[in-house]
């Protein structure tokens, strides 16, 4: 089991005649990821790799049934594809560019709020559910199926975790980057409670960094409604006040956006946090 996409997921891509969004079509068509269309305004009726391309997602969706929606396009065009994207019958939005105006974040946030659609990202890498579908720019070889959830706000240390999984025989359900930006489409708290209702999930390891205030919301989560175990990993720990480190959302405003603050409060919720990388394996239960 896995949770938002699995082998039978149709995904279009937005932006596919580019340079990043072909050769990211590419890769997702090669793991398996049914690539069903591809939208660039003003290219309807083009292929790529042999997908077909549209104008409109709308055009996307009515013509293919595509489920989801993933985005490679210039950060200043992001906001006329989340609305274009808003517009359809689509399930979800996978935002992977970075450097989306907040402004232009909010305005597509409001523009789904109430739809049922979810948003994931901006800056995100995707996520993957390994040896069935991969949204993103995840690498998909280093995921193996299994039983352990990912989620995180940092693409390459999903990366580096994973591959210290994979090494430990410790296979994921599904994996998912939320992204690092200010505002995102989905926090913590909105993909905890899917991993707790999936029955192919045993255990979820939760990746953070400094800003914000999410992860100490995913603690109080956890404490009043799970019962399968978190393991969590805290980026930023010697990172100093207000300085911005890699994403636009990891920075220390306050004592309670501090490493050590989260680190302080997921622990007391009863999720054990690793010091390093290599520890995160071995907290997760046998």
């Amino acid at each position: 089991m896995s949770i938002l996409i699995d082998k039978d997921t149709r995904v279009i891509v937005q932006g596919i005649t580019g340079r990043d969004g072909s050769f990211h079509t590419q890769h997702m068509l090669d793991y398996g990821t049914r690539i069903v269309g591809g939208v660039t305004p003003g290219k309807g009726g083009q292929t790529v790799h042999g997908v077909p391309v549209f104008n409109t997602a709308a055009e996307a969706v009515a013509a293919t049934g595509a489920q989801v929606s993933v985005m490679y396009v210039p950060a200043r065009f992001a906001l006329d594809a989340m609305l274009d994207a808003a517009r359809s019958d689509l399930e979800m939005l996978v935002v992977i560019p970075e450097g989306i105006p907040t402004t232009d974040v909010l305005r597509a946030w409001r523009a789904l709020s109430g739809s049922g659609k979810r948003m994931l990202g901006p800056n995100c890498p995707g996520l993957i559910t390994p040896g069935e579908c991969k949204v993103g720019i995840m690498p998909g070889a280093i995921h193996r199926p299994g039983r352990i959830g990912v989620i995180s706000r940092s693409g390459t240390l999903t990366y580096e975790i994973v591959k210290e999984l994979t090494d430990a025989g410790l296979g994921q359900s599904t994996c998912i980057g939320i992204g690092g930006d200010p505002i995102i489409g989905s926090r913590f708290i909105d993909l905890l409670p899917l991993f707790e209702a999936d029955p192919g999930t045993d255990a979820v390891v939760l990746v953070g960094e400094i800003g914000g205030q999410d992860e100490v919301d995913a603690a109080r989560y956890f404490q009043e409604h799970m019962s399968k175990p978190v393991v969590g990993f805290m980026a930023g720990v010697t990172a100093p006040p207000g300085r911005r480190m890699g994403h636009a959302g990891a920075i220390v405003g306050g004592e309670d956006d501090t490493a050590a603050a989260k680190i302080r409060k997921l622990e007391a919720a009863g999720i054990p946090v690793a010091r390093v990388i290599s520890e995160v394996a071995t907290l997760l239960p046998a």
